[in-house]
């Protein structure tokens, strides 16, 4: 397997949407979180981030083959908590250790401490994933529903 991370550009902002909203369909499915979904964003919301000087969108290439993406948010500002928001692997390539190899690329590229991110306290495969990588719950939680709540991560 030969994965590595390429930056996306605004030439590829609809084929990075198409990719985000398939990615999290069973998530909005399954939680009917409209607000907060990625699977209900608009494209102009990707757009509005790949303008953003801090926001480094990365398809996971695997093969040649482009899998799933991630979103690094670091202002390279001393202190500053980086923030993974969202990372996405396409349901048939999932369970293959894509998003585990992507974080660790992200990690090498924009530094391997002071991280934070979101994710679904419902979805004990995500929580474990980022456990297992060095991530920690904060005790933030937002519940959004009755169906989901969202709880904060931190690696220091």
């Amino acid at each position: 397997m030969n994965m590595k991370l390429v930056r996306i550009g605004m030439d590829s902002a609809e084929k990075l949407w198409k990719m985000q909203v398939e990615a999290f369909q069973d998530l909005y499915d399954k939680y009917q979180d409209t607000e907060t979904s990625p699977a209900t964003e608009q494209i102009e919301k990707i757009i509005m981030r790949l303008n953003q000087s801090f926001t480094y969108f990365y398809f996971v290439d695997v093969d040649g083959i482009k899998v799933g993406a991630i979103r690094v948010v670091d202002k390279k500002k001393l202190g500053e908590a980086k923030r993974i928001s969202p990372i996405f692997i396409l349901k048939q390539y999932r369970g293959k250790g894509y998003a585990q190899s992507a974080i660790k690329l992200v990690e090498k590229i924009h530094g391997s401490k002071n991280w934070e991110l979101d994710t679904i306290l419902q979805e004990s495969g995500n929580c474990y994933l980022y456990e297992k990588m060095g991530y920690h719950q904060t005790g933030k939680a937002e519940k959004i529903n009755e169906k989901l709540t969202l709880v904060s991560y931190k690696k220091e």
